[in-house]
């Protein structure tokens, strides 16, 4: 439990179903973590005279980011060059191979504490050994939706498993008070049985919890699943059951046919868009704004820190705006609105979140962060009809500008530092851990044959 308090700035920006900004304004964060009252600083005050109000002057505070599709990782800027099959063979899935548990969670250290840094307060990471991941998320105080990297095959028997997977369920699942949530993963469909997708889903039933996996990435993928199961792959999901679970999350979804994308509206399946990475692997862009018109919850993530480079979510934000535009040269395209929705209430709707999460409503949980409007790239900042404030969000603000970052209504982020770690100390941890990981890697590599498969079964 926290003490009540009242935080303030200029601009109150909250994500509602009316992308309301209160100018002046102040969020009431109760004991419990969640927000007790939004309004104009001169009625809170009112209302609530003896909680006190911290201000935030030179600030605009709004939903903390949803990161809907990360890999935490050490191999940022090693990875480099290639399409996605032929970059999973040659960097990715030898990497798997020889990561330890220590390393792992290392990456996973500084992953979130990047990610917290520049205003992101939820993240679905998909990892390996995440009993760490879940340490790492539960010290730095991130909210987490952990997914284990799984892969069900003799020929992939080097990633998590259901039996992993299930037991980070059992230990973690509600975890850190509500922060963590462990869902099932599939590394993809063709790097598991059919025995094992159906288990799959029945854990997640069970659980009660959710199932994520990459679906429609490449045009690869979609020629690939063609020849092995005579449809396309959402089709192929639906067919062997693997959309049955309470919540379904699907990255990428590029290569969507009309039929894809009705079937994704009809399920309520929720869809991470990933615009760095589908640029920097040379996959495509995806009809965001024709799943959109669906009613299809369509959030953004970064990726990996080896296919993205950062983990910056206002620089995503802003790659999809420009990607939508230069996909349909329309210069209309997913206006700044339809992005800031994207990055927070959307998302959360991806999650099966919006109930808790993605703006700043009473009874919705604390994640906020504060925004610097005194710079640069900020100015001028408009009011009134000419407001300008959302498109600076999205097309000018990067994650340095965050200088607050709370979750579950605690202060995670102050004055742009970790509150419970220290940077430094990640850093040097990280750039321990590299070079034995590369050297086995290396040695891995030097000892196998990887051009045969294109790392599929």
């Amino acid at each position: 439990m926290t003490a009540r308090q009242g935080f303030h700035a200029p601009y109150l920006l909250t994500m509602n179903t009316m992308n309301e900004i209160i100018a002046d304004g102040t969020v009431i964060v109760g004991e419990d973590g969640r927000i007790a009252d939004i309004g104009p600083r001169s009625d809170i005050e009112a209302r609530w005279p003896d909680v006190p109000i911290r201000s935030l002057p030179d600030t605009l505070i709004m939903p903390g980011l949803v990161n809907t599709h990360a890999h935490s990782g050490l191999l940022r800027g090693t990875a480099e060059g290639l399409p996605v099959w032929e970059w999973l063979q040659q960097f990715i899935d030898p990497m798997h191979r020889v990561l330890r548990p220590h390393e792992a969670e290392v990456a996973a250290r500084i992953c979130y504490a990047e990610a917290l840094l520049s205003g992101t307060t939820t993240i679905v990471d998909m990892w390996r050994y995440m009993e760490g991941s879940a340490l790492a998320a539960r010290d730095l105080g991130i909210r987490a939706v952990l997914v284990p990297y799984v892969a069900e095959h003799p020929a992939h028997n080097y990633f998590e498993t259901l039996d992993t997977n299930e037991e980070l369920i059992r230990n973690w699942h509600q975890g850190a008070g509500g922060r963590i949530h462990v869902w099932i993963g599939l590394e993809h469909m063709f790097y598991a049985t059919p025995e094992a997708w159906t288990r799959a889903i029945a854990i997640a039933k069970a659980a009660g919890t959710g199932f994520h996996t990459h679906s429609n990435e490449s045009r690869f993928d979609v020629e690939e699943t063609l020849k092995r199961y005579g449809t396309r792959p959402v089709e192929a999901l639906e067919r062997f059951g693997l959309l049955d679970a309470p919540r379904t999350l699907l990255a990428h979804c590029v290569w969507l046919s009309d039929a894809e994308i009705a079937i994704l509206a009809r399920r309520g399946i929720g869809v991470a868009h990933n615009p760095v990475s589908n640029m920097k692997l040379a996959s495509g862009a995806a009809r965001v704004m024709d799943m959109r018109a669906a009613g299809i919850a369509v959030g953004l993530g970064t990726d990996g820190e080896k296919e993205n480079n950062n983990l910056d979510m206002f620089d995503e934000m802003k790659t999809a705006s420009l990607l939508a535009k230069f996909s349909a040269l329309d210069a209309a395209a997913l206006d700044a609105w339809s992005i800031c929705r994207m990055a927070t209430i959307e998302g959360a709707r991806a999650l099966g979140m919006s109930n808790d999460i993605g703006s700043i409503e009473i009874g919705k949980q604390a994640d906020l962060i504060a925004v610097r409007t005194s710079t640069p790239r900020m100015t001028p900042l408009l009011g009134g009809s000419m407001g300008n404030l959302h498109h600076n969000l999205v097309h000018a603000v990067q994650g340095g500008d965050v200088v607050m970052t709370m979750v579950q209504g605690r202060v995670v982020v102050e004055n742009g530092l970790l509150v419970n770690g220290i940077l430094s100390d990640l850093i040097a941890e990280a750039n321990a851990a590299v070079p034995p990981l590369f050297a086995r890697r290396a040695q891995w590599l030097a000892d196998n044959d990887t051009t045969a498969s294109l790392g599929l079964v």
